[in-house]
């Protein structure tokens, strides 16, 4: 049975942008990686957008890689059984060739622009790109001071944690699901969402579509973590692929976990990320903390968490700002682009891709 996932490469957060381009993949285990350069309104996200769709009619298993700036454009596609990717390589997210040729290797759109005609719109262009590029500076020192009333708050609920219970909690569903062994395959990293132009968008859907069983962690706090470590641990001890899908504002921290060959995972669930699918279990993890510890601090949660998310509605509102920087930048583009050369570009790289299958 084939099927489509769909996962994030990059995510905003207050310490920035964050960036999993260059690990979402072994390179010395691909076949063909084609990074794709050229700015604004080349035609990238239109290039990986055909090609994964052409590879879901042959069949395949597709993976589509969303943009944290824009969750309705591509920042990568992937064809898991033919080792092949294409993926955005211009910044944010610069990736360059690593094995040319013979694994990665560039294809220029950006050699479609009528480049004396974008010079004419040097102003325009340089106003817009400026302009973009203040907006996410704004937007992200708003959710670094979010984040810091979020860890505020989060650190003052862990001085209540029953930590003992977690631990056999977390043992208990060691000992009752990871059973047997698994592929020995190693594990791939994704975010599962993203703070985005849109609001937060989380692709829970590809826990459903890959997971039949789900644990919803319900955690305000950031409490889920050391279950989830702890986990996973046990999960590559027995040789499970996982997928892991780090926080985006504390990358080195398990957010969700995902066992496909158990058809298991663990999602977090919280206001703003909240899971509302099936569950096979619910373990709410806020009820590990002391409800006399709760209500001895709850006028100070409450004042954290009503700046948190004021500070995040202002980063949301810069977010906003830079989306549409980018859509005047691509409108001023977008008539000195020869498509019908970005077209025939896309059809030869299609039949390159189409040859391995």
């Amino acid at each position: 049975m084939t099927h489509t996932t769909h996962f994030f490469l990059g995510a905003n957060s207050g310490q920035g942008f964050q960036n999993l381009f260059n690990r979402f993949c072994d390179r010395e285990d691909l076949y063909d990686l084609v990074v794709l350069k050229g700015g604004p309104g080349a035609g990238k996200s239109t290039m990986m957008r055909t090609i994964g769709k052409a590879m879901e009619e042959r069949g395949e298993q597709v993976e589509y890689l969303y943009c944290s700036g824009d969750p309705d454009s591509l920042d990568g596609v992937h064809i898991p059984r033919i080792r092949t990717a294409v993926v955005d390589g211009t910044a944010p997210h610069v990736i360059e060739p690593k094995y040319p040729a013979a694994v990665d290797r560039y294809v220029n759109l950006g050699q479609f622009y009528d480049i004396a005609a974008a010079k004419r719109d040097r102003a325009d262009i340089l106003h817009f790109t400026q302009a973009g590029s203040a907006a996410y500076r704004r937007a992200y020192r708003a959710l670094g001071a979010a984040r810091q009333m979020e860890d505020s708050a989060a650190a003052l609920v862990t001085e209540g944690l029953d930590a003992v219970k977690l631990l056999r909690r977390t043992d208990g569903i060691i000992a009752r699901e990871l059973r047997g062994k698994g592929s020995g395959g190693g594990d791939d990293e994704r975010f599962l969402g993203s703070l985005t132009c849109r609001g937060p968008v989380w692709r829970f859907d590809s826990v459903q579509t890959l997971c039949a069983r789900i644990y919803m962690l319900q955690d305000t706090y950031g409490l889920a973590f050391p279950m989830l470590q702890r986990i996973h641990t046990a999960a590559s001890a027995r040789g499970f692929r996982a997928v892991v899908c780090p926080d985006p504002e504390h990358p080195d921290r398990i957010q969700h976990l995902l066992l496909p060959e158990l058809e298991l995972a663990f999602v977090t669930s919280r206001e703003g990320m909240a899971y509302t699918g099936p569950a096979y279990r619910r373990v709410r993890l806020d009820a590990m903390v002391d409800a006399a510890h709760y209500k001895r601090f709850k006028a100070r949660l409450r004042f954290s968490a009503r700046v948190a998310d004021a500070l995040r509605e202002e980063g949301l509102e810069a977010l906003r700002e830079a989306k549409a920087a980018h859509d005047q930048l691509e409108a001023v583009y977008h008539p000195h682009v020869d498509f019908n050369g970005v077209d025939q570009m896309v059809r030869e790289e299609l039949t390159r891709i189409e040859s391995y299958l």
